[in-house]
C-alpha cells in the first residue's frame, strides 16, 4: 500500500486543506481532503485495464465551495431530510437549519438536509493518514458543538475511508454524544462505473438486496408508509438497468430503499454492473436502508477534468438511516444518547 499527502488549497478564511492519496498494489486508489470529509476520486480499472475514477468530484477548492452537491462528502449530523427542520426530542421542541426549499413566495416549503447550510460537507475534518498489513486509510475526527445548525449536544465524531489489496473501499463511523440528539452520517459520493463524465447512467444495471421502498410525498419528505417494491418501477431485487422504469417514476428516482436484514448484522445491499467497461461493485453495510437517488437535479455541471456532469449523470447509494427518522415512531431510532456509541459501516468492493 502507498501513502501520499500533500497541500491541496487554502480555504477564504487562510486554513488550509490537505489532500490524502492512497494506491494498492492492482493500482485502484482512493483521493480525499480534509474539506468536508470529500472523496474526491475513487480510480478503477476496467476490464482492458485502463483507469478512471468512478465517482464525481472537481479539482478546485473553490468548485467545492461554491456549488457542490454534496460530491463525496461525509455528510451530517443527520444525513438525508428532516421535515420543514423540526422535531421534538424528550418534551423539547427544536428547530435546525433549512436549506432544501420548494417553491417560492410564501407557498415555499422548506426542510432540513444533510446538517443544514452549514453541515459537515462545509467543515474542516481532521484528518491524518494510518497503515495496517493489508489497508491503509485516512482516520478522520471533527466536534460538532452543542447547537450546530441547531443540534442539541456535543456529538465527537471519528470516521475512517480504509483501502484494502483486495480491493475493497470501507467507511466507517462513530460518534458519542453529551445530549441527546439524532446522528445520522453517510458518504455521499455520486457514482458512475463508467468513469465520471462519461454520460448518463441507464444502462448501468443495479440489483438491491431491498425488498420495500419508502414513498414520498411533493416534497420529497417520506409520508410514513413503508411499501413492498413488488411491482413497482422501485423493484431492483432483479438485476436491471436503472434507466428501465425511470419514467415510471415522477421526478425520478430519490427515494429511501430498505435493506433486507439477513441477520448477520452486516449485509448485502446491492450488485452493480456496468456492461461497458465489465466494472462491477458490490455494497454491503450495518445500516437499515440507503437513499437511491439518481442524478435527476443534475445539470451538465463542469467537473474534474474538463468533463460534463450531465442529468443522470450518476447515482447516490446514502446507506443510513430512514429519513426524517426523528418524527417517525415507527421507524428505527435515530437517536443517540449519552452513554451510547453510534456505529456505521459500510464497504464498497470492485471486481471486473
Amino acid at each position: 500500500m502507498k501513502t501520499f499527502e500533500s497541500f491541496f488549497a487554502t480555504l477564504p478564511n487562510g486554513k488550509k486543506v490537505t489532500q490524502f492519496r492512497i494506491e494498492n498494489s492492482k493500482g485502484l486508489s482512493i483521493k480525499a481532503i480534509t474539506y468536508g470529509g470529500t472523496l474526491t476520486e475513487v480510480n478503477v480499472p476496467d476490464r482492458s485495464g485502463k483507469l478512471d475514477s468512478v465517482i464525481l468530484g472537481y479539482d478546485k477548492l473553490e468548485d467545492y465551495l461554491e456549488r457542490s452537491p454534496f460530491y463525496g462528502a461525509l455528510v451530517g449530523r443527520f444525513a438525508n431530510r428532516i421535515a420543514r427542520g423540526k422535531f421534538t426530542l424528550d418534551g423539547k421542541e427544536y428547530s435546525l437549519a433549512c436549506n432544501d426549499t420548494f417553491g417560492a413566495g410564501p407557498d415555499a416549503v422548506a426542510n432540513h438536509l444533510h446538517g443544514g447550510k452549514v453541515g459537515y460537507d462545509k467543515v474542516l475534518w481532521n484528518g491524518r493518514l494510518f497503515r495496517t498489513k493489508d489497508a491503509a486509510g485516512i482516520r478522520w475526527s471533527y466536534l460538532s458543538r452543542d447547537g450546530e445548525e441547531g443540534y442539541p449536544g456535543n456529538l465527537r465524531i471519528t470516521a475512517t475511508y480504509t483501502l484494502t489489496e483486495d480491493g475493497e473501499l470501507t467507511f466507517e463511523y462513530w460518534a458519542t454524544t453529551d445530549k441527546p440528539t439524532p446522528v445520522n452520517l453517510t458518504q455521499h459520493a455520486y457514482w458512475n462505473l463508467a468513469g465520471a463524465g462519461s454520460g448518463a447512467v441507464h444502462d448501468q444495471e443495479l440489483m438491491f438486496n431491498c425488498p420495500f421502498y419508502l414513498p414520498v410525498d411533493g416534497y420529497l419528505m417520506p409520508t410514513g408508509e413503508v411499501l413492498s417494491v413488488k411491482g413497482s418501477p422501485f423493484d431492483f431485487t432483479n438485476a436491471k438497468p436503472i434507466g428501465r422504469d425511470l419514467a415510471k417514476v415522477k421526478g425520478g428516482y430519490d427515494h429511501c430503499l430498505i435493506v433486507k436484514q439477513a441477520g448477520s448484522g452486516f449485509d448485502l445491499l446491492c450488485k452493480c454492473h456496468d456492461p461497458k467497461t465489465g466494472r462491477r461493485m458490490e455494497v454491503w453495510t450495518n445500516q437499515p436502508s440507503v437513499q437511491f437517488y439518481g442524478g435527476n437535479f443534475m445539470d451538465n455541471d463542469h467537473g474534474a477534468r474538463g468533463r460534463i456532469y450531465p442529468k443522470y449523470g450518476a447515482f447516490t447509494l446514502e446507506t443510513e438511516l430512514f429519513p426524517d427518522a426523528v418524527n417517525f415512531g415507527h421507524f428505527p431510532s435515530c437517536i443517540l444518547r449519552p452513554g451510547q456509541k453510534y456505529h456505521h459501516r459500510t464497504t464498497h468492493r470492485f471486481f471486473v
